[in-house]
């Protein structure tokens, strides 16, 4: 009964709170304005308010542009979690362009759609994601490819960080920075999540989104921690398969220091 409740309220809120924000962000995209990137971290706020899931992080953000961070991938949730603490464009695989709802929010979000079977197509998507980074846009890639259970960082895959060699080539300084991000669902309702219990927020790609979505409104409190590592140059010379190597360490690591509850 209250689980029902608490659905039934979370639900009403974001829909009030999307009914309110979207003629302003429409209106930020048609006239290109600098909101337009900057208010759908007040929607994803919101979101999470509404879930019941609190964000804490290690570090910020780097300052330098262009920006792309590349960060594990466990869960949906992860997309409202980065976004309500930076403005950020994601990566995303196409057929998200066509999911009920999700797909809807991620073309108002500007996300850059990306074909990973068709590589004939990689250079083109490349340079979409380098004319981003270059217009100032911090963009995030999930170089999994796919979701995780959470425990675990999956294999990556390395092509498109030649996005970031490519936006270098225009880059002011001839520069972009590489931002590795940990993201770890570590507490439930105050307690350690351990293995047993982070499938409540991670999203394996054989679970259907809607009965998972329903799981989490109904447990709600849930913490999530995001640690942002130091950044990495890469220039038009750097390898992309070396740069995939540094941030995937890095990114294991902060995995492993926040779920085994050493960040303070």
């Amino acid at each position: 009964m209250i689980a029902s409740a608490r659905i039934i309220l979370a639900i009403i809120f974001v829909a009030i709170v999307t009914l309110a924000l979207l003629p302003f962000h429409l209106a930020f995209l048609a006239l290109k304005h600098r909101w337009r990137n900057r208010l759908p971290r007040y929607w994803h706020k919101a979101a999470l308010l509404a879930l019941g899931v609190h964000v804490r992080t290690h570090g910020t953000p780097g300052i330098g542009r262009p920006l792309l961070i590349v960060a594990n991938h466990s869960s949906w949730l992860d997309i409202l979690a980065l976004a309500s603490v930076a403005d950020v464009a994601y990566v995303a695989k196409a057929e998200v362009h066509n999911w009920p709802v999700f797909g809807l929010l991620a073309r108002l979000q500007r996300s850059i759609f990306i074909e990973r079977q068709q590589r004939s197509r990689t250079q083109q998507q490349t340079n979409e994601m380098a004319d981003r980074l270059n217009a100032g846009e911090i963009v995030v890639l999930f170089p999994e490819g796919t979701t995780s259970d959470g425990n675990r960082l999956l294999l990556i895959k390395s092509s498109l960080f030649g996005a970031a060699t490519a936006a270098a080539v225009a880059a002011d300084a001839g520069v972009v920075h590489v931002q590795p991000v940990a993201i770890a669902y570590t507490r439930i309702h105050g307690m350690p999540m351990g293995h047993y219990h982070r499938p409540i927020a991670a999203w394996p790609g054989d679970v259907e989104l809607l009965p998972h979505l329903l799981g989490v409104l109904k447990e709600g409190a849930l913490d999530v921690e995001i640690a942002f590592g130091a950044p990495v140059a890469a220039t038009p010379t750097s390898s992309r398969k070396e740069l995939a190597s540094v941030a995937v360490e890095e990114i294991r690591q902060m995995m492993e220091t926040m779920l085994r509850g050493r960040h303070h």
